[in-house]
């Protein structure tokens, strides 16, 4: 079998040029931000936006600072711009349900006008209706129907005196009314003269003044009808008054919104409810607290100055007058109110009071007709959030709805204003465990976001895609006002890009990670008062980022230097293995070697994880030990059943093991335990493995790499020691300089490995072996000792159960 060659320098790095540019700096790029690579995402943000059917809102899923956002506000901003700019909104009374202001929409621009009209029209009532009161006209009917009324009660009284007169009665007026009393020589008969009377005079005169009671009753019965007729007169003059003194103001005011029905019809319930409650515009001073509550919520007919300007009142609550195209609306804390608006109270004598003045609109009101764009994890933070956007969603309709009143949180008087029709398209963003979760869970979530946007964390690296690169770069320098970037450093920042994306032929879409390193490289240029980035400035800011994340990872490798952690470096030992872990720290990795273990003895052909047996690995490593169990049945097993049991650990190992990746290294030092053979411990391994002995690829080999190089770097380089690498993972190979170098000057070694025989003939330096046709191993190699091990041990086994058998059946025949 031939060994596989140790990489070349060229094969550690992927290098780009920046000879290939044709600028000297990124200020001669136009700093378009747009993401080059998410195709598929764009394609989706496209089809959503485009779709104007219910259920198509728009899901963007992907790492966060991966250029989601920017990419759908650059998209929303362009595609909003051609789209005709949606209504105003405002909430005025309601006349006929007080409590249930009713939602008016008006032309973009016109509603803030139409307020302040409003206003105005208030302001000139207050001085014309006490004008038009104050006519000497007026003044003259008034007195007119009043004479009138107490024309009709003399009447009625002087012919009642006349009729008292004949009889030789007196009328008389009391505190209490009227009263009758005979007269005689024009004067009031005494009580004891009266008595006197022969009884015959005394019954006429109570017959006549009976008779004279009644016809007063009669009289008194008159007077309030009277009264009502004569109220009613004044009410009609009020009114007619009232109504000549406000039409000029409203005909004015109705002529300029004759293109809207809407508004004249409200007009006309203004003009017909101020003519009804002119007394309002006469009043002086603020009324009390009953008197607010029932002129805000009875519609009664009396009510102070500021109750009037408040009944009259247009709230605007929705303003479209500076747009110039459809809203794209952020909502950074979607919370209950920021969504659907707010009714706000205020404290009036220690109650709290509303009125349609105090309706706040909320993100979907000033979104309506456009676009409204959340953060999916905020969203489900917020209580009863998510909820609430679904419902209006579904329902098509914004409801302001008061969660204190709801809950019975409050015990106040509120408002039910008028629901607002929805017309929008809502684009959630957030991670992809965000999106398959809602899916999964939300029943109603596959219904209403029909669309996933997913943005990849990678984009494929060419000569077109490095300009993309470099062009994204120069929009972030002017949007953030950094220095530009030299054509090295924009080479090296793709090169970043490279090694961020853990793949040497793709380039990460991290666009905040891109910022982060540009604003750093940005600090390093100014403490040299350099006018441009060069790449040593970048250089400077990666090399800075490791150096703050290193203070565990030095600890890590000062602990094996001092033998606190045992890693062997330099001999060779059976059973015995450097395997490579890789660690994660915040937004930094680093890796670090892991001495691996293995023994054998007779046994049923387990393989047993002592991770696994005391709850310290995870199911994908727990599945890797067991893969290695297919692999020694499918190799070794095939004519007798493996008569050992083997145990595997890494030792000290204190926080868990997860991951397949240390699955070959384990293979080999299982391999070594069962030949004898010792292994290399200059080299170490990374890769995970099949049941048919093929290397497979992992994650972090950077990373894995650099940490086995460090220690062996600060315990000296002999130009033996190396790593044990998958050759798919060649392609994510982005190295550091002091790395490559080394290998350059093959003082360290990166060996791709396809299967498991390479690396173990790699690591013993004895061969592999070949079955050949009748099954038999290459004398001496690894594998034929192996067999001839497991043959030893299957030998074994059948003579201590030989031995067991013969044993019971003499003690069977001595009894």
């Amino acid at each position: 079998m031939s060994l596989p060659k140790p990489l070349r320098n060229s094969e550690l790095y992927n290098r780009c040029d920046p000879e290939q540019f044709s600028f000297s700096s990124t200020e001669e790029l136009d700093g378009t931000t747009g993401i080059s690579g998410q195709d598929r995402a764009l394609e989706a943000i496209r089809l959503s936006i485009g779709m104007k059917h219910d259920g198509f809102n728009l899901f963007a899923l992907g790492p966060a600072g991966t250029g989601k956002q920017t990419a759908i506000e650059n998209y929303l901003q362009e595609e909003s711009a051609s789209e005709p700019v949606p209504d105003d909104w405002c909430y005025v009374y309601n006349f006929d349900k007080p409590r249930q202001p009713a939602a008016m929409p008006l032309p973009p621009g016109r509603a803030c006008a139409f307020s302040k009209e409003m206003d105005s029209l208030v302001e000139a009532l207050f001085s014309i209706i006490p004008g038009a009161f104050s006519s000497e006209e007026y003044q003259e009917q008034e007195k007119a129907i009043k004479e009138e009324l107490q024309e009709q009660q003399s009447a009625a009284l002087e012919k009642i005196e006349k009729k008292a007169a004949g009889n030789s009665i007196a009328v008389i007026r009391t505190p209490s009314g009227f009263a009758f009393a005979p007269v005689r020589d024009d004067e009031v008969l005494k009580s004891e003269d009266f008595m006197k009377l022969s009884e015959e005079e005394r019954n006429t005169i109570d017959k006549q003044i009976s008779e004279l009671k009644e016809a007063m009753q009669s009289m008194m019965m008159q007077i309030p009808k009277w009264q009502r007729e004569t109220q009613k007169k004044l009410k009609e003059l009020n009114q007619q008054v009232a109504g000549f003194a406000v039409k000029p103001l409203f005909s004015e005011l109705q002529s300029r919104y004759d293109d809207l029905e809407n508004v004249l019809n409200y007009l006309d319930r203004v003009e017909e409810d101020i003519t009804a409650h002119f007394e309002q515009f006469l009043e002086k001073e603020e009324g009390g607290m009953q008197e607010l509550l029932q002129a805000q919520f009875s519609g009664g007919a009396r009510g102070t100055r500021r109750q009037a300007i408040h009944r009259y009142k247009v709230n605007v609550v929705v303003d479209n007058s500076d747009a110039t195209g459809a809203p794209v609306i952020f909502e950074d804390k979607p919370s209950c109110h920021n969504l659907l608006g707010d009714i706000e109270h205020t404290s009036h004598m220690g109650t709290l009071v509303t009125d349609f003045t105090l309706i706040k609109a909320g993100a979907l009101h000033k979104a309506n007709g456009g676009y409204l764009v959340l953060d999916a994890r905020r969203l489900l933070m917020e209580p009863l959030a998510y909820e609430t956007l679904k419902k209006a969603i579904r329902t098509r309709q914004i409801r302001i709805e008061s969660l204190a009143q709801l809950y019975s949180l409050m015990s106040t008087v509120s408002l039910e204003p008028e629901p607002v029709p929805l017309d929008i398209k809502v684009i959630l963003l957030g991670e992809r465990y965000l999106y398959y979760l809602l899916s999964s869970y939300d029943p109603d979530f596959s219904e209403l976001f029909k669309i996933a946007a997913d943005f990849d964390d990678d984009m494929e690296r060419g000569s077109d895609s490095e300009l993309a690169y470099a062009s994204i770069l120069a929009g972030m320098i002017d949007h953030a006002g950094l220095r530009h970037l030299d054509r090295g450093a924009v080479a090296r920042i793709i090169e970043f890009g490279s090694r961020t994306a853990g793949d040497a032929s793709r380039l990460s879409t991290h666009l905040q990670g891109l910022s982060d390193l540009l604003h750093e490289a940005d600090f390093h240029a100014g403490e040299e008062q350099a006018a441009l980035i060069s790449r040593a400035h970048v250089e400077q800011a990666i090399e800075a980022r490791r150096y703050r994340a290193g203070r565990i990872p030095e600890k890590i490798r000062k602990a094996m230097l001092e033998h606190t952690i045992l890693i062997d470096t330099d001999s060779e030992k059976t059973g015995q293995i450097n395997g490579l872990a890789v660690s994660q720290l915040g937004d930094q990795m680093f890796g670090h070697p892991s001495r691996i273990t293995a023994q054998v003895k007779m046994g049923k052909g387990d393989v047993i994880d002592i991770e696994r047996e005391v709850e310290m690995g995870g199911p994908i490593h727990s599945k890797g030990v067991m893969i290695l169990s297919g692999f020694l049945g499918g190799r070794f097993g095939s004519d007798q059943p493996l008569s050992l049991e083997a145990t595997l650990v890494f030792e000290q190992s204190y926080s868990g093991v997860e991951g397949d990746s240390a699955s070959s290294a384990e293979l080999y030092a299982l391999l070594s335990a069962l030949s004898g053979l010792p292994l290399r411990q200059w080299l170490a391994v990374t890769g995970s493995v099949n049941q048919h002995g093929e290397v497979q690829a992992i994650g972090g080999v950077n990373e894995k790499i650099e940490g086995f190089f460090d220690l062996c770097n600060e315990r000296g380089l002999n130009g033996r020691q190396g790593v044990l690498i998958p050759a798919a993972n060649v392609r994510n190979l982005m190295l550091r300089q002091d790395i490559r170098e080394a290998v350059d000057q093959e003082r360290f070694h990166i060996y791709p490995v396809t299967l498991i025989d390479e690396g173990i003939e790699l690591l013993t330096g004895v061969a592999a072996g070949i079955r050949s046709d009748e099954g038999q191993w290459s004398e001496e190699s690894v594998n034929a000792r192996i067999a001839r091990r497991l043959d030893d041990m299957a030998e074994k086994q059948r003579q201590y159960r030989q031995n067991d058998k013969n044993g019971g059946n003499e003690e069977e025949s001595t009894s």
